[in-house]
């Protein structure tokens, strides 16, 4: 290969996050494969969940009502455990997570009774709608970006992204075309609680990979320069001052402004996080997190409404197809979404992370909104994949930004946070899809999450596309050129340039009395 082709293909490596994934170091592997573990367990029983209860013999209305149930009962168990996670240890936090999904899958593959089951998901971990369900993601991404620096965050955060949803293709392909053999010889019944056995076990790797971190995804006691939040909303929190987080340490504790001495004390690290630790965000923080907060419900409750368990129910009614090629249909959608989450932290380089959020997410929920229009299986597949290869590209990004607008001490809070309220408002998705499906007005549902989603994307344009962060490039590439630009075109002539200049009219001068 040419020399060309060798800085092309460092170039590209570059550009997709392959050289930041390459050297991350151990923790950050191993974080990557219990997500793509836990996502493959998540695509398989999503994808046979509601077609389970339905073969039990429950109304379209019971169905939704267990999934809404279901998430709520998840915002419990996540808001408890995130809040302790950095007390209590983040790899023990994990580790519990772990043991609920080998308890939940346990109790399905057991038992048939309606209560129980929605006991056991309630305080188990059962994912209705193949996204992230419990403590997993809060604690892994504050983990992630504890590990990395703000360069290297988002590249780190879309091969999060990527390697869930090839995860969730992976357990839908492989979970449909499995239950679909089984078939042959077993019962319905049997062959989805097989799955269910299997997602237990899944939860068992788990938690083998949990006591395989390290002491370095616990919260750190001095937060590193690296790690640091936006210089313009977070840096601001920290200090008033424009100092930096290298001579921080040194400033006075009293916060008086006598100068430090030849000889500064060590400063005393600070004190164990509390699980009231929220309390501790500060004011900036908290306006920041009210404005998401009230954008992201809009968001995930247009997610709870078609999550992908209650979309495969509305392909099997409405093409009558088995379950291996339903799961081929969904592994093809989450496979080409994994792609174009690999694509995501390139744009987001190039033109900031707030507008590679909203210019991929608006044309997903256009999309989904068309989903139930086309009589043809073609066109609707179409539509899936279209909405699938363009809506998980702000994941990524929106991690990057979340970690990159609050300081590092409250990342882990502030996600747990995000991801409770997205849990909750997301949890009345179903139980109001479920009643729009028993009246025969399924369509009705996409039609309003497509709206919602883009509502969520204009305000996110709105509030949020003007905000410096650190390590967002790609927002700041045109103002910095701009800058520079006027400060040319405003910067004075030098001295031996006005000599210069002075002398070279003095010699034409000469030149053209001469000529007279």
């Amino acid at each position: 290969m040419d020399r060309r082709g060798r800085n092309l293909l460092t170039k590209l490596s570059s550009e997709l996050g392959f050289r930041t994934l390459r050297n991350s170091s151990r923790d950050v592997h191993l974080l990557l494969l219990a997500r793509f573990l836990r996502m493959a367990a998540y695509g398989s029983s999503t994808l046979i969940l509601a077609l389970f209860f339905q073969v039990l013999g429950h109304s379209d209305t019971q169905i939704g009502l267990f999934m809404t149930l279901t998430l709520a009962g998840d915002v419990l168990i996540s808001l408890g455990l995130t809040f302790i996670a950095d007390a209590l240890g983040r790899r023990m936090v994990l580790f519990l997570g772990s043991i609920l999904m080998t308890f939940s899958g346990c109790i399905f593959a057991m038992f048939a009774n309606y209560t129980i089951l929605l006991l056991a998901a309630i305080v188990g971990v059962i994912s209705p709608s193949g996204n992230e369900i419990g403590p997993f993601r809060a604690v892994e991404e504050s983990t992630l970006a504890q590990l990395s620096d703000a360069d290297t965050r988002s590249d780190i955060f879309a091969w999060y992204v990527v390697i869930g949803t090839l995860g969730t293709a992976t357990g839908s392909f492989g979970g449909g075309w499995l239950v679909q053999f089984l078939e042959g010889s077993w019962r319905p019944i049997t062959a989805y609680k097989f799955i269910f056995w299997i997602y237990a076990v899944v939860g068992l790797l788990k938690a083998s990979l949990c006591v395989l971190l390290s002491d370095k995804c616990e919260v750190q006691n001095a937060p590193s320069a690296t790690a640091a939040p936006s210089s313009s909303a977070a840096g601001q929190r920290r200090n008033s001052n424009e100092n930096s987080e290298a001579e921080e340490p040194f400033l006075p504790q009293n916060g008086s402004s006598t100068a430090p001495s030849s000889s500064p004390a060590k400063p005393t690290p600070p004190p164990k996080p509390s699980p009231l630790s929220v309390s501790r965000l500060s004011p900036n923080s908290r306006k920041t997190l009210a404005k998401l907060c009230a954008l992201f419900f809009f968001d995930s409750l247009a997610s709870g409404m078609v999550p992908y368990s209650l979309i495969a129910l509305f392909m099997e009614r409405k093409f009558r197809m088995p379950e291996g090629k339903l799961g081929t249909i969904m592994a093809t959608a989450q496979f080409v979404s994994s792609m174009g989450s690999l694509l995501a932290s390139a744009v987001a380089k190039r033109i900031g992370l707030v507008r590679a959020m909203v210019f991929t997410h608006l044309p997903s929920a256009i999309f989904l909104a068309l989903v139930p229009l086309p009589p043809q299986l073609g066109w609707t597949i179409f539509l899936l994949v279209a909405r699938a290869s363009l809506g998980s590209m702000d994941q990524a990004p929106r991690s990057a930004f979340l970690s990159a607008v609050v300081l590092p001490e409250e990342r882990t809070v502030t996600m747990g946070i995000v991801n409770t309220v997205k849990t909750m408002s997301q949890s009345s998705g179903p139980l109001i899809t479920g009643s729009l499906a028993a009246s025969a007005r399924f369509w009705i549902a996409f039609v309003v999450a497509g709206s919602l989603k883009a509502f969520y994307d204009l305000g996110m344009l709105t509030m949020f596309v003007n905000l410096k962060l650190e390590g967002d490039k790609g927002a700041r590439r045109a103002e910095v050129d701009e800058e520079e630009h006027e400060q040319f075109a405003l910067e004075p002539l030098d001295d031996d340039d006005d000599e210069e200049g002075e002398e070279e009219g003095e010699e034409g001068e000469g030149k053209n009395e001469g000529r007279k």
